[in-house]
């Protein structure tokens, strides 16, 4: 049963796209600002040969969301256009036709173009002209085709060869030889087409190469190949250009450096971040993308991470300030900043604090009162189905462990009637067992947004693990007992 409901819908205001955006078109350090803002008038104009009838919609793309900018009615020969006189933002765009097959479009400020090519090979027969970006993404295409004509027999062929053979030396050069057709394909786009957005498009793309680490006995260290390839992830972007936002590279690139690349620990997740953070301090359109995403990814509520608030409180002490959350207004952000607050003080790795509050008998207690070396605090609600399947597990794995650990349960919405019938039907006699039905006695100290909630604290009063199963509380102990 939810417990606490944040005082906001959390993803309704974190991806709240503002009329407040600072970006503006200027220079910075590195190199000239270019914004996505809307470029215009468009005068998209498509024939798709052997299409008759039916409605085509032009689809645009922003962090995980698909939006609708257009649609046009396709005519008996396959015309249709998609015509406005403000223009679409930069970005790139499907469209989509009534037979659910797509094509690409990228769009940039000028916007005026005409697209002929026939249903069925929508890609290989694609002939655009005035626009020198599209012109260039299908050439490019065309380039990826043969690629893959030419890799695969070499791959497969290469997997069935031993290495240090004269036959897996030959093939292996032949695969080497392509990756260098790939490489003078990238170079040559740069060096031809340095400004065109398709160019920024593509390279953005591209991943560093691998690195070959080795360890002090000649051994592959992987960790630090993954390392290098983590850190240097972002090279090939340039963070001056937003219109790449509104493409899937940026997205995809950030959940492969987030959830692939990155140890999925909060101090790990929070470096990342961190490092990436860094990088766009001044580029406001990528801030807040990168910023929203991330802490959306480990909402507390919707990830297997033992301890998500770690990276919740994090990002949103950091990155959703006053100053920095400039898509908010002042009491969005007060919102965010108190369910921080909330959350930091039983955060994984921290000293317990202390809750004091009166027994079922109206005798005050403390959890700092209890001696045995590790404390399970167990908050629960007598009318949740959960805690219904979760007190008895607790109740008997106490009954077999009270030699080392005590129960300090904490009851949430009820009263006092049916707060001693649940201990009494249950049998929990033996737990030291508190209530406030003002919440003060709790407030900021062990959170909880669903029950049960179970933490447990070793004989330091090490917060060790949160947001657990009964039957995880065994290897927790044994695992602090260890040191590992």
């Amino acid at each position: 049963m939810t417990r606490f409901l944040f005082i906001i819908g959390l993803a309704v205001f974190l991806m709240t796209c503002s009329a407040k955006d600072p970006a503006q078109q200027g220079t910075t350090a590195s190199g000239p600002v270019i914004t996505a803002t809307a470029g215009g008038p468009a005068n998209i104009n498509i024939q798709v040969q052997g299409l008759s009838g039916g409605v085509a919609k032009l689809i645009g793309v922003y962090a995980e969301n698909r939006f609708l900018a257009d649609s046009s009615a396709v005519d008996a020969n396959g015309k249709f256009a998609f015509i406005n006189s403000n223009g679409f933002t930069p970005g790139l765009y499907f469209v989509l036709l009534p037979d659910n097959s797509n094509f690409q479009l990228l769009l940039d400020q000028d916007q005026t173009m005409d697209v002929v090519t026939r249903q069925g090979a929508m890609a290989t027969e694609m002939k655009i002209t005035g626009s020198p970006d599209n012109e260039l993404m299908y050439e490019s295409f065309a380039f990826e085709r043969q690629q893959r004509t030419a890799f695969e027999p070499i791959s497969q062929r290469l997997k069935q060869l031993s290495p240090g053979t004269p036959e897996h030396t030959q093939v292996k050069a032949q695969y080497d030889a392509e990756i260098v057709k790939r490489k003078d394909f990238l170079a040559n786009l740069q060096k031809e087409h340095p400004n065109s957005f398709f160019t920024k498009f593509k390279i953005a793309g591209q991943n560093p190469d691998i690195k070959e680490f080795k360890k002090p006995d000649g051994t592959i260290d992987s960790y630090a190949q993954v390392r290098y390839f983590r850190t240097h992830m972002w090279d090939n972007v340039d963070f001056n250009d937003d219109r790449l936002v509104r493409t899937p590279v940026i997205l995809n690139k950030l959940k492969r450096y987030m959830t692939e690349l990155t140890v999925q620990h909060p101090d790990s997740i929070n470096q990342a971040s961190d490092f990436l953070l860094q990088k766009v301090l001044n580029r406001p359109e990528y801030y807040k993308f990168f910023a929203n995403w991330i802490t959306l990814q480990y909402e507390p509520t919707k990830t297997t991470l033992m301890d998500p608030e770690a990276v919740f409180v994090h990002m949103v002490q950091n990155y959703f300030t006053y100053e920095r959350a400039f898509w908010s207004d002042s009491v969005q952000t007060h919102g965010l900043q108190l369910r921080a607050h909330e959350m930091a003080a039983s955060l994984v790795g921290k000293i317990g604090p202390d809750v004091k509050a009166n027994d079922q008998n109206g005798q005050p207690k403390s959890l700092y009162g209890l001696k045995k070396p590790y404390i399970v605090v167990y908050m629960y609600d007598p009318n949740c189905d959960n805690c219904a399947i979760e007190t008895p597990k607790l109740a008997q794995f106490y009954q077999q462990n009270k030699g080392l650990i005590d129960v300090f349960g904490i009851v949430l919405n009820t009263e006092q009637t049916e707060w001693k019938n649940y201990i009494a039907k249950n049998g929990l006699q033996e737990w030291t067992h508190v209530y406030d039905p003002t919440n003060r006695a709790i407030y900021a100290t062990y959170f909880v947004d669903h029950t049960p909630e179970i933490y447990v604290l070793n004989p330091e009063r090490k917060i060790i693990a949160k947001n657990l199963k009964t039957e995880q509380i065994a290897e927790v102990i044994n695992r602090d007992q260890s040191g590992s």
